[in-house]
């Protein structure tokens, strides 16, 4: 017999923060950097714990430089040679404390990822990504990584449950990315049924990561700077957005043109796109878990960065966090059945 878990778990648009009585007097009195030192490489890090993904299309050298300016963390995909990490890093020196270097599992991807380590030693976060993290391969994969490199801070993922964070915390990561299917160009949960939803996850798996002195990213799902928000309240100590920093001119990619209108593609490292870039095609063996599509082109990052931050700003002061470490115990989650009126959109 199937088992059946009869508790409801609920998603970013299930639910919205209550406000509570608080003695800020403006937005501007809120602090939303974090200082966290984390368990396994015993390394510090001081920022804003907003992350843009290590897609191909967002995770780019120039959107590290944007964020970088505000704080905000950059996880730099896997597709940049060691020789185009030396010349970013010489020319900027102050972005790298704020970016990671990515790596996948295979062969390649582990000399690449050494051979960038190498040549450019300032850099001290890896970000080992995968969309299964429940394999044991990847599982041994962390622990190798965690044995060649002891000080450089690992995040590791993707998982969904309290017990497999734990398992990748106790093999080497210090973070670990939360999240099965919640992203925008993401189809796993069309493609194979398998999924958790993202808020409950983020819970969840805060817990499980905070008992062993470890930390989260929450992963996808984040479609305003309001969802944002409610990951930091669910206990996320960095919030990881793909589709929210899509279509700038700060992504890879070319601006498409169509009917007067500008735009630009996004799509799933798992998609067809992504797997005939780079893998020259999809395996027979397997199907893609990701979508193409043209987003309406958004001119510079700026503009959005400082909405997502607003927005953070302001759920903190709406909370009574005078702090972003403070939201997760000033939050109180409401259930609800619709969290806008649509009527004009």
């Amino acid at each position: 017999m199937p088992n059946i878990i009869n508790e409801i778990k609920l998603d970013f648009k299930d639910v919205l923060l209550r406000p509570k009585r608080s003695t800020l007097r403006s937005r501007s009195d809120v602090n939303l950097h974090r200082h966290i030192t984390f368990r396994n490489s015993k390394q510090d890090y001081n920022g804003i714990p907003v992350m843009a993904s290590n897609m191909d299309t967002v995770g780019t050298f120039e959107m590290a430089k944007a964020l970088s300016k505000h704080g905000l963390f950059t996880c730099i995909h896997k597709y940049y040679s060691a020789e185009d990490w030396k010349l970013f890093a010489s020319d900027n020196p102050d972005v790298i404390s704020n970016v990671a270097a990515s790596s996948g599992i295979a062969q390649n991807d582990y000399s690449r990822l050494v051979e960038i380590l190498a040549a450019v030693p300032a850099i001290k976060f890896v970000c080992l990504d995968v969309a299964n993290g429940y394999t044991q391969f990847f599982v041994d994969y962390v622990r190798k990584v965690r044995a060649a490199f002891p000080t450089h801070t690992i995040i590791a993922g993707n998982v969904v449950t309290g017990e497999m964070v734990e398992e990748l915390i106790l093999s080497g990561a210090d973070i670990v990315k939360v999240g099965i299917g919640p992203g925008s160009v993401c189809t796993t949960r069309m493609k194979t049924g398998v999924g958790y939803p993202q808020l409950s996850a983020v819970i969840e798996c805060a817990d499980a990561a905070h008992g062993l002195q470890g930390h989260i990213i929450a992963d996808g799902g984040c479609t305003c700077p309001g969802d944002v928000a409610k990951a930091f309240g669910a206990g996320a100590d960095f919030v990881m957005a793909g589709g929210m920093f899509a279509g700038h001119d700060q992504c890879g990619g070319e601006v498409i043109e169509k009917n007067g209108k500008k735009f630009k593609l996004f799509y799933g490292m798992s998609s067809c796109t992504a797997m005939k870039k780079y893998a020259g095609g999809v395996a027979e063996y397997r199907s893609s878990e990701g979508k193409t599509v043209e987003i309406p082109y958004k001119g510079d990052v700026e503009e959005t960065t400082l909405d997502i931050l607003g927005g953070l700003r302001s759920a903190c002061t709406y909370t009574g966090a005078a702090k972003l470490k403070e939201l997760p115990r000033r939050a109180t989650f409401v259930r609800c059945t619709q969290q806008v009126n649509n009527i004009y959109s």
